[in-house]
């Protein structure tokens, strides 16, 4: 029973959307292995859903994100979380603070502080457990700004890395918030307007023109 949480499609994680469930068949097509599967769907996202941290805040929807083939780690995480569930493969969402030594200056001077609360990545159950995947940052960023992507084989948890390719402190974890079947906005937006403001927020919700 607990596993029919983390495959059923919900306002976030629409995984029954018919755009949602073409794309995820096609990119496994001819494939019968769970954990082939896994990464086909993870290298999708990583890589051809563009990672830009300027993305207005919603929606959040995993259709959404498919469309416009770019988004923020929370969005471009629902989306490998709906496109799993739409194979089968159980997925749900985690949370966790970090801190990022490579943020944009202007970003951490306008929100205060270089810790991101809630950074969001997926989590799929294969072989029998439970495996972290990051497909926030696409290889053409990661090459721009010199961080080493994030790989994913299915069976070790693929996070981000915590220096870059410099050798230089790229991302620190500070805390875990858990495991979530669907996303938790209202815990995240209460957390995110008490540490940066309601201002922060609604800048955030129309992409911040200020800091275009």
């Amino acid at each position: 029973m607990e596993m029919e949480e983390y495959l059923k499609s919900t306002a976030v994680i629409d995984s029954d959307n018919p755009a949602v469930r073409e794309r995820a068949h096609s990119l496994i097509e001819g494939q019968t292995n769970e954990l082939e599967k896994a990464k086909s769907i993870f290298y999708f996202v990583r890589d051809e859903i563009e990672y830009n941290i300027y993305t207005p805040l919603f929606p959040i929807v995993a259709s959404s994100t498919l469309e416009n083939k770019f988004g923020f780690c929370i969005q471009k995480s629902a989306l490998l979380a709906a496109l799993a569930r739409a194979v089968n493969i159980p997925s749900r969402l985690g949370f966790a603070d970090i801190r990022g030594f490579l943020f944009p200056k202007k970003l951490v001077e306008f929100q205060g502080t270089d810790v991101f609360l809630y950074h969001g990545f997926a989590e799929l159950f294969i072989n029998g457990r439970w495996v972290k995947a990051t497909p926030s940052f696409n290889t053409r960023m990661c090459s721009e700004y010199g961080i080493i992507p994030v790989e994913f084989d299915g069976e070790n948890d693929a996070m981000l890395h915590p220096r870059g390719v410099d050798g230089k402190p790229h991302i620190e974890y500070l805390h875990h918030h858990g495991s979530f079947g669907d996303l938790p906005m209202s815990q995240i937006m209460s957390d995110w307007i008490q540490t940066y403001g309601q201002n922060y927020i609604d800048s955030w919700k129309m992409g911040f023109p200020e800091l275009h």
